[in-house]
């Protein structure tokens, strides 16, 4: 208890330098608390997305499927089995059949995947609702991203060329009555969706599909000849991977902020040492041993991080919250890189996040007031007093 008033008197004393100190410490704080809300944000808001939008409670892949060989795209598709069909009829799964396609817009060609679904689903958000239209033609439903770069809108007719299971070649035109927007790219670049039975027609594949998405509720119903159930971990690899990649990024950020402090800590810390050595002197003559002199710099140096987080909080916390309500607006384009990422991205703060940034950065300003505080172990007591050093 001596020791901690006495290094706070000595805070206090030193004034403008120990605010300063404390300012940039605390703007570690800030800092690191946000960036990590940031990315738990972010990272919160693509697996809610991912799950509702394309992977359900999980996924059966034919077992030829590989979404990123587009040459097994031709082979990768099989006839429902008896448990898959009960399991749709009961609304726990539904069936998808992708197959390569090319359209021609305004007289461009653009390779695309033509993919199937049922116009009843409700299992994924996609809004297959809109391809119950049934006036004669074919109708197709298609994200923002591929109608704005395929200049397409609602109501236009496209030329959509597909090949068979035979080989053939045929060719018909589809009717786009839907624009959807949706935070996850990969159910919207270069993807047109139509009637899965229409599809079926065309491709010469009845009953089958390439893709069984399980309702979040039914998730894994059983063992399928043929196919092979993907779980979340599985689907959601590709965000966890991003997600850790930018968390990598970030460190070399926390790395500089903490390095700046850390090297005012210890300047200071040094320079008080330096300055003080009749005080220490005085000290170890009334009494206080070599170690707890070492143990009273230590904690004063420490106490900048318990006055860094007091100070955090005072600014921090409204900010944080505010970031917090109003969110983080993504650049124009973002959305063209393929990530799943919202227009805003809401940062997510919790309590382990505040707690473990607070440890950090109090054992590491310790550890750092610490080392200088060493040499005094190595002081003469009447040397001290005189004002020299060893």
């Amino acid at each position: 208890m001596l020791a901690l008033k006495l290094a706070f008197r000595n805070l206090i004393g030193a004034r403008l330098r120990t605010w300063l100190n404390v300012f940039v410490l605390s703007l570690a704080f800030v800092v690191i608390i946000w960036f990590k809300g940031v990315l738990n944000g972010w990272n919160e808001q693509a697996r809610r997305d991912t799950i509702a939008w394309q992977i359900g409670g999980g996924q059966y892949w034919q077992e030829n499927y590989d979404p990123y060989d587009p040459f097994t795209i031709d082979d990768s598709h099989a006839p429902l089995s008896d448990l898959a069909l009960k399991a749709v009829e009961q609304g726990k799964m539904t069936p998808m059949l992708i197959s390569q396609a090319n359209m021609y817009p305004q007289g461009r060609i653009q390779s695309i995947s033509l993919r199937g679904v049922d116009p009843n689903q409700n299992i994924i958000e996609l809004p297959a609702i809109h391809l119950k239209i049934d006036d004669g033609d074919i109708p197709a439903i298609i994200g923002e991203r591929t109608a704005k770069n395929s200049k397409l809108s609602v109501g236009d007719y496209v030329t959509v060329r597909w090949r068979d299971v035979n080989g053939i070649f045929d060719a018909d035109e589809v009717k786009i009555v839907h624009v959807f927007k949706t935070d996850v790219p990969t159910m919207d670049l270069g993807i047109v969706w139509i009637p899965l039975e229409k599809h079926r027609e065309m491709v010469n594949m009845s009953n089958e599909a390439t893709i069984l998405t399980t309702s979040p509720e039914t998730g894994f119903i059983g063992k399928i000849q043929g196919w092979e159930f993907k779980d979340h971990y599985f689907l959601l690899e590709e965000i966890r991977e991003m997600i850790k990649t930018k968390s990598l990024g970030g460190y070399f950020m926390f790395i500089i902020l903490m390095s700046l402090a850390m090297l005012a800590i210890f300047d200071t810390q040094v320079l008080s040492i330096f300055r003080r050595q009749k005080e220490i002197g005085t000290h170890i003559a009334l009494g206080m041993t070599q170690r707890q002199v070492v143990a009273l710099f230590t904690v004063e140096g420490a106490m900048h991080s318990i006055l860094a987080a007091i100070l955090a909080a005072i600014y921090g916390i409204p900010l944080l919250a505010y970031q917090a309500k109003i969110g983080w607006a993504m650049p124009a384009g973002t959305d063209d890189f393929g990530l799943t990422i919202a227009e805003k991205i809401y940062p997510k703060y919790s309590l382990g996040l505040v707690l473990g940034t607070t440890l950090l950065v109090l054992i590491t300003t310790t550890i750092v007031s610490y080392l200088p505080a060493r040499r005094i172990a190595k002081m003469e007591p009447t040397d001290a007093i005189r004002g020299k050093i060893q």
